[in-house]
């Protein structure tokens, strides 16, 4: 059996200072930065960066952030979760993940995804109506590039390579590569058919309605002669010393968070009672050490995933706050969700 793994996600959102008041990007960025260090100290397997191009993240550029990092820790894996392939250069992204995969003596590890926000869009001059194409006709160069020899490829959206040989190399030959999926069956096939590990993203209801999709990458990635890697998923939470102070730090800042999107994609606010819900019921994994520590147990077990990342940031929460609930994580959570499942 496969050891369980636990990793650590944040997008940088920005969070606020002793007074209240959110700090600035730089600030939220150096924040990150500590959290990582205390994260490595830990002993937490995989720390992951998202990227995202609005006003409440800070992290637009995860491989920047993730090579600062890798020059200040010594064993944690340096992931992206994700990074949005689809509205990027292949080319680039393995160079530059190639890059923290030597700052970081082979730590790096790029979970690539098409993106469930769409602001880099437009900002990188591509168009929404190529949604679809994009990814499959990227992630095919991507899969490509990964075998680290000259590659020939030809597509719609870039340029043509003829025998292109991409620099760096990394030292072990090839680039720690996911798939990030958030549900989507072609999407699961997908990272079946290139035989890439797949990260699921749960975001809401019940862990265990995502158990068809496990089994359809099983049996895809049969039915082509790929690897059928063992599954991770990733979650949104937050830890404090007990539920009360978790669920009344996080729902003012997670309210904003979920209402503003929302109103840019046609929810409904949020009310306090189906957080609630969600908190006990959910993929929202908020609560004291204990709580958090049975209820990930459960989902791990639910699923038969191999690796569990809690996205621990969520919105404007207090910055030291989040550098509690890191600490809160490694030292109390993982050990008694690893003493539970007795793995």
């Amino acid at each position: 059996m496969t050891a369980l793994e636990f990793g650590l996600d944040t997008f940088g959102d920005v969070p606020t200072d002793a007074d209240g008041l959110p700090v600035s990007h730089a600030a939220a960025i150096r924040q990150v930065l500590d959290e990582a260090v205390l994260a490595d100290e830990l002993g937490i397997d995989v720390f992951a960066v998202g990227e995202h191009h609005r006003p409440e993240y800070a992290i637009s550029s995860p491989e920047t952030m993730l090579a600062g990092i890798a020059t200040r820790t010594s064993r944690i894996k340096l992931a992206s979760g994700v990074t949005v392939l689809s509205s990027d250069d292949p080319v680039r992204v393995f160079q530059r993940f190639a890059t923290v995969d030597a700052l970081s003596n082979g730590r790096a590890q790029v979970i690539l995804g098409r993106g469930s926000f769409t602001e880099s869009f437009p900002l990188f001059g591509y168009s929404l109506n190529d949604y679809d194409e994009l990814f499959e006709e990227k992630i095919e160069l991507f899969a490509q590039l990964r075998d680290e020899s000259p590659v020939t490829w030809s597509g719609r959206h870039r340029a043509d390579l003829q025998d292109a040989d991409v620099f760096p190399k990394t030292e072990s030959g090839q680039l720690d590569t996911w798939v990030g999926v958030g549900g989507s069956p072609q999407s699961v096939v997908r990272t079946a058919k290139y035989g890439f590990p797949l990260m699921l993203a749960i975001i809401g209801g019940q862990a265990g309605r995502f158990a068809p999709y496990i089994d359809l990458y099983k049996r895809a990635a049969d039915q082509f002669g790929t690897t059928a890697h063992p599954v991770g998923m990733h979650s949104p939470g937050f830890i404090a010393d007990t539920d009360d102070e978790a669920r009344e730090t996080v729902w003012p800042a997670y309210k904003v968070m979920h209402d503003r999107i929302g109103a840019q994609r046609g929810w409904p606010p949020i009310s306090r009672g189906q957080f609630d819900h969600e908190v006990r019921a959910g993929s929202l994994y908020v609560g004291s050490p204990e709580t958090v520590a049975r209820r990930i147990a459960g989902a791990i077990g639910s699923l038969d995933v191999e690796r569990f990342d809690l996205i621990y940031t969520q919105g404007a929460v207090p910055a030291a706050a989040r550098l509690h609930a890191v600490e809160l994580f490694g030292a109390k959570v993982v050990p008694m969700v690893r003493d539970i499942l007795g793995r």
